[in-house]
């Protein structure tokens, strides 16, 4: 059995090692070898074609596919010292070829092409694996983009049954999708296998295609090829987690390379150049450094090394091995690593001309229509960060979200026939903007990249109470660690011990361990469900949430209940929400920073108070100069310091005095606000308690010039 250490400028074989990134130093001379390989490889591209976010001077499908043409030109021409004169290139990627938001929305305008397809064929990958974002858009979705796909790039996984989606099926029975690839070569043959996350349900949208586990059928398709005389193969897989692969290479035998997906990974040689910001992962398994390549014991306990290079088009991963005659791996050279996407610099690289004018262009200008449509002002940082953030606390953008998804609901819900929600639920790792949003302006584009993927916004009616609990539990069974079920919730205010037993379900949602972490649970109107931590018999209690939850993505327990879609994505909910019932307007007071203690450590809910609504609207249009303006009012809390006030446009309660009032004492009724001095414009109305609390409002009115 041999093992992978460095010496002469490449890693050779040697003795034993147990999935390690670092490669002791230990022969002195190694034969020439009798082929070396290259295998370039693209990584989680998710449709970031402009530039890298962090930094437009890095990234860009532009500046990517130059920069891999350019290596692969090289590799093709010639290595370093050690390698075979004998030689070939392979070029794959692992998935997420595309991923929702404002970028791909630009594919999604009537007679646009599918811009995310043309880099990859301007590229020109021999095989591509599947990733779970390509199914966000659901299967048919995806048979566009393989269908647009050109020359020999064929779609690999050898753990996917598309049978049962006519358009994937019939691109599989013209063999664009497969198990596997044989390239050829420099004169080799070299398989190319894919294998796909077999809990795809659960994260995304396959509906009809069938997953199974990853061991065996990718170990029946090596055996397959080996079989037929290729012996040098390569794995691309999309595990999302370099530890997944970890696990599979182990399990493994006669493959020689795994290209990994999923993870986002920055796996780097100490000398390699990154994108500013980005540091080398440390390994999930060990806690090391990830270093470029990692290197795990297969099956039979030679070396497999595994590869990744970060995600987004910010780096073009570089594996170079070396065959001897009977095709086993003897070395890696030294020079492999991952080679970071610049347009500054030393290695900066100019941008490719056909995807600059093809895709760059319009795709720019879409997204820069999109941050040029404001659709609300927000007091407040809106913070959509992950960790600390929205996958392991309540903050307010998760509130946002979890009061869009529930208001949506309600206003629809005659429409749709389905009972009002009275709690909405968001998964932390469907908010995706990362960040905190600064007070200012809200765009279309900025609710495209809090909520980029095609969730569904849904009502799922009339679930038992004890369900409601193991929903929630299951929304904080990982904490305090970070993980994308941590829930944002609307309409409830829930208290949790992280110290108790937290719950475990299966693939299904059925609970396995029940939890016992949620203490208190009181709804909005003041309806307790949970108090000291059991389950207080009453009605049934309905639910806004995202299909991708109700479908049990997460391992949400929702166990099959049956849900109906109510018209609208969580990004159109959420614009929805800011545009119509927030008015364009987010307030402190509703969202503050750190949240409003809807989701707290301990024994007690936060008190939601007694609720107060009200309305308030303007009955006669349009408002004179000059001229009392009048509105219907109502309120539950009739009091006879009440009153409607006016405020000029873009000033609310608590921003300043009325510019005028008139008293609104009664449960309902109608009032007159006099204008005089006002002169013409836009302004709000609010209907306002005796503290100066908002009863009902803002109600958005015009005053016009006298005749």
């Amino acid at each position: 059995m041999s093992r992978l250490v460095r010496a002469s400028g490449a890693l050779l074989l040697s003795g034993a090692l147990v999935a390690s990134s670092a490669v002791a130093a230990g022969a002195d001379t190694a034969e020439d070898p009798a082929f070396t390989l290259t295998v370039l490889h693209g990584n989680d591209p998710e449709s970031q074609l402009l530039h890298a976010s962090a930094d437009a001077g890095f990234g860009g499908a532009a500046r990517y596919t130059t920069l891999f043409r350019q290596l692969r030109a090289e590799e093709a021409a010639g290595g370093g010292t050690g390698e075979a004169a004998e030689r070939g290139v392979v070029s794959v990627n692992s998935g997420d070829m595309y991923l929702p938001g404002p970028e791909l929305a630009a594919s999604l305008e009537e007679g646009a092409p599918f811009y995310d397809a043309i880099v990859a064929n301007e590229i020109g990958y021999d095989a591509v694996a599947m990733g779970n974002h390509e199914f966000d858009f659901g299967p048919d979705f995806y048979a566009r983009f393989v269908g647009d796909l050109t020359g020999d790039t064929r779609v690999v996984a050898a753990n996917v049954d598309v049978s049962g989606e006519p358009g994937l099926a019939a691109l599989a029975d013209s063999g664009r999708i497969a198990p596997s690839t044989v390239v050829e070569t420099g004169g080799e043959r070299v398989g190319v296998v894919g294998a796909l996350y077999p809990d795809l349900a659960s994260i995304s949208s396959p509906r009809n295609v069938v997953l199974d586990e990853v061991v065996g059928p990718v170990q029946a398709e090596v055996d397959r090829l080996t079989a037929d005389g290729v012996d040098k193969i390569v794995l691309i897989s999309h595990l999302q987690g370099i530890a997944f692969e970890q696990r599979v290479g182990q399990e493994l035998t006669d493959v020689d390379v795994i290209v990994a997906g999923g993870g986002h990974e920055v796996m780097a040689a100490p000398e390699d150049a990154l994108v500013p910001g980005d540091e080398i992962t440390a390994n999930p398994v060990t806690g090391d450094p990830l270093h470029y390549p990692l290197v795990v014991s297969d099956a039979e306990g030679g070396d497999l090394p595994i590869v990744t290079a970060g995600s987004d088009y910010e780096y073009v991963g570089r594996l170079v091995v070396n065959f001897d005659d009977a095709g086993e791996l003897v070395s890696v050279a030294d020079r492999s690593g991952a080679v970071r996407v610049s347009g500054t610099g030393e290695d900066a690289v100019e941008e490719d001309a056909t995807v600059r004018a093809e895709v760059t262009e319009p795709v720019a200008a879409h997204v820069d229509s999109l941050a040029e449509t404001e659709v609300a002002q927000s007091e407040v940082g809106l913070d959509g960060t992950r960790d600390p953030g929205v996958r392991t606390q309540e903050t307010n953008l998760g509130s946002l979200m979890a009061d869009a998804l529930l208001d949506t609901g309600r206003r629809r819900a005659e429409e749709y026939g389905v009972p009002e929600p009275q709690i909405g639920i968001q998964n932390g790792g469907g908010i995706r903007n990362g960040s905190v949003i600064p007070a200012g302006p809200l765009t279309v584009l900025d609710t495209y990249s809090i909520a980029p993927f095609a969730n569904q916004t849904v009502v799922v009616p009339d679930l038992p109470r004890t369900q409601i609990k193991e929903l929630l539990e299951h929304g904080v069974s990982a904490a305090p660690a970070a993980d994308g079920r941590f829930m944002q919730v609307g309409g409830v205010n829930f208290a949790y011990d992280p110290e108790r037993t937290a719950q475990e379900v299966d693939a299904e949602g059925t609970v396995l361990t029940p939890g016992e972490r949620v203490r208190n649970v009181v709804l909005h109107d003041g309806t307790v469900l949970v108090a000291d931590g059991e389950v207080v018999d009453g009605p049934p209690v309905s639910v806004a949430t995202i299909d991708f939850s109700a479908r049990g993505g997460d391992m949400y327990p929702f166990r099959g209940a049956p849900f109906t879609v109510v018209g609208t994505t969580y990004q159109g909910a959420l614009e929805s929400f800011l545009t119509t019932t927030l008015q364009g307007r987010v307030t402190a007071a509703d969202y503050p920073e750190g949240g409003s203690g809807r989701i707290v450590v301990g024994e007690e809910a936060t008190d939601p108070g007694t609720p107060v609504t009200g309305t308030l609207e303007q009955v006669r249009e349009p408002v004179r100069e000059g001229v009392s303006a009048h509105f219907r009012y109502s309120t539950d809390a009739p009091d006879s310091d009440n009153v409607v006030a006016l405020f000029a446009e873009g000033t609310s309660p608590g921003d300043g005095e009325p510019l005028a009032t008139a008293k609104a004492h009664k449960s309902e009724g109608r009032t007159a606000v006099r204008t005089r001095g006002l002169g013409t414009g836009e302004f709000t109305a609010y209907l306002l308690d005796g503290d100066g609390a908002v009863l009902a409002g803002p109600e958005a009115f015009e005053i016009v010039p006298r005749r």
